[in-house]
């Protein structure tokens, strides 16, 4: 019977080299990572939960000197490796019992060694108890075993609610409504961490929409919102919908993580976007790696103190460019509103006055005169959130987020323009389409897509104060230092789940059809050297700049 538990657990490695990530031996979460702390009760036969502190009881202190038992771990192990636990008595070396123990587990009481090799159908996460008879003492360590999925014989995840993380990963098991699609909620159900959602859920995307793994936004009810305690530093709580956002067009698996983490740190007064990686069971089903998001809507802005019916848009293509005339073809606008879609907010998209308040924005960039503009855009927007979007998607070259892919929101009733960039497959060196992007393109040159962007760098108060800003963040808030740093981390956290998405998805990615003519392809190893030597060009070329 597998058994989780809602435990603070004990730093732990794997048993043996090549135990973890199929073969390939990757960095273990410890004791504070984020899957660890927060896993659900241990379940005796009865049922009855053992509430445990999951610290260690020394005992009266009168009684005999502690043994501080612990099991070492986690254990990451794929169905058919085998596993190794020793028991150590830090203290005194007494007698130690340990249960429950899997099926087909053996411990040796004389050695305190626990041997295993689980089989094709106990993909799950155990927690069994280490007990001192002698002192009272307990403690509890971790084993994950991960479904062997492209094992012909493998047999299904038994219980998802005992399948709660990955090799230290959290699990969305989503069954979803045959109907799926991109235009409309559907009902759907999401197990995670031993709880089950009644919920919805749709793809999302745009070119995405192509792939075979594709993306999805997930909706819960108000009364049983999502939550993840273990996202630092407060966790990922009380969410209304979140998004899973494929990895099938990133080979180093963390682009958007790292491209929303730059926009998150560079200012927190900003409308920040949560996100974490996670594993989805689709249907059953393995599906691989994903980045776990806020979803930028009503919702969001609420927890961020700004009305929840506010104006919400969202800019779906070059159009959305803060200007009189289109991108491609470069013809006058329809209306001023083109290239944005109104997702929230009253009058409803097609209603007459949607888009006013957005079309006197666009308007006053494009044909305020150099005085006008200079004073008057700081009463319409937040000018600094504004031009961070410009820092943070210009320094890691994410020329979508540059133009469309961003969100603009807008209370009717007074206060200023916020603005969220969106959407980062195309950064960090690579375009949408995972073609290769130098790391010398010039602000300046690149930011012509966005005529705000263009008239605060051309303007004689505005550009000189952009520019230092520029450089203060890149030697503080975006340092080299401070990118690399978070990038090695992500990678190390995903490095044993990437693999097992690459085994997943490998030949599908390298034959589909929207990058098929390319043949510099990278495999995880290779894009995660590519990324971390492109973040270190990109940098120089920048600090020599600012």
């Amino acid at each position: 019977m597998r058994r989780l538990a809602a435990l603070a657990l004990v730093s732990l490695v794997c048993a043996q080299a090549g135990a973890c990530g199929g073969g390939d031996s990757a960095p273990q979460p410890t004791a504070e990572s984020p899957a660890d702390a927060a896993a659900p009760p241990v379940l005796e036969d009865a049922g009855t939960p053992i509430v445990d502190s999951g610290q260690v009881d020394t005992g009266n202190d009168a009684g005999p000197p502690p043994c501080k038992p612990s099991g070492g771990g986690p254990y990451w192990v794929e169905e058919g490796q085998p596993v190794t636990a020793k028991i150590v008595c830090k203290g005194v070396d007494y007698p130690v019992t340990i249960a429950p123990l899997p099926a087909g587990a053996t411990f040796d009481a004389a050695t305190k060694t626990l041997t295993w090799t689980p089989g094709l159908d106990q993909a799950a996460v155990y927690l069994p108890k280490i007990t001192v008879p002698k002192t009272g003492e307990t403690a509890i360590f971790k084993i994950g075993v991960a479904d062997k999925f492209d094992d012909p014989a493998n047999v299904a995840i038994v219980d998802p609610l005992t399948y709660t993380e990955e090799f230290g990963l959290p699990v969305f098991h989503l069954t979803t409504d045959p109907a799926i699609t991109d235009l409309d909620q559907k009902p759907a159900t999401i197990k995670y961490r031993g709880h089950v959602y009644n919920g919805e859920a749709k793809y999302r995307g745009a070119a995405s929409l192509g792939y075979p793994k594709k993306s999805f936004t997930l909706k819960f009810d108000k009364l049983d919102k999502f939550n993840e305690p273990n996202v630092p530093p407060k966790g990922f709580m009380k969410k209304r919908q979140v998004v899973l956002i494929t990895a099938f067009d990133d080979n180093s698996y963390v682009r958007q993580r790292l491209s929303y983490e730059a926009w998150n740190r560079i200012d927190p007064s900003h409308i920040i976007v949560q996100n974490y990686s996670a594993v989805v069971i689709l249907n059953g089903q393995y599906w691989g790696m994903y980045t776990a998001t806020d979803h930028i809507d009503g919702y969001l802005m609420e927890d961020f103190g700004l009305l929840q019916q506010g104006n919400l848009y969202k800019a779906i293509d070059h159009d959305a460019n803060f200007k009189l005339t289109r991108n491609s073809p470069v013809v006058p606008k329809a209306a001023l509103s083109m290239g944005y879609e109104k997702q929230e907010g009253t009058p409803l998209h097609g209603q007459p006055g949607a888009y006013d308040d957005l079309i006197s924005l666009v308007d006053f960039v494009a044909t305020s005169d150099t005085a006008t503009f200079a004073g008057g855009i700081g009463s319409r927007i937040a000018v600094k959130e504004y031009q961070d979007w410009l820092i943070v998607t210009t320094a890691i070259v994410a020329r979508d987020s540059l133009g469309k892919n961003s969100y603009q929101y807008h209370n009717p009733a007074g206060g200023l323009w916020r603005a969220v960039p969106w959407d980062f497959n195309h950064a960090f060196g690579q375009t949408w389409q995972t073609r290769r992007e130098l790391p010398n393109l010039d602000p300046d040159a690149i930011t012509s897509i966005n005529y705000l962007f263009t008239r605060f760098l051309n303007d004689p108060a505005f550009g000189p104060a952009l520019k230092a800003r520029y450089d203060a963040v890149l030697k503080k808030e975006l340092s080299l230092a401070t990118m690399l740093a978070m990038f090695d981390a992500m990678v190390a956290e995903v490095d044993a789940c990437a693999r097992r998405d690459e085994r997943k998805w490998r030949s599908r990615y390298l034959t589909y059809g929207g990058w098929a003519s390319r043949t510099d392809f990278t495999d995880f190893d290779g894009e995660v050297a590519y990324v971390r030597q492109w973040i270190k060009d990109r940098w120089a070329w920048l600090d020599n700049k600012y």
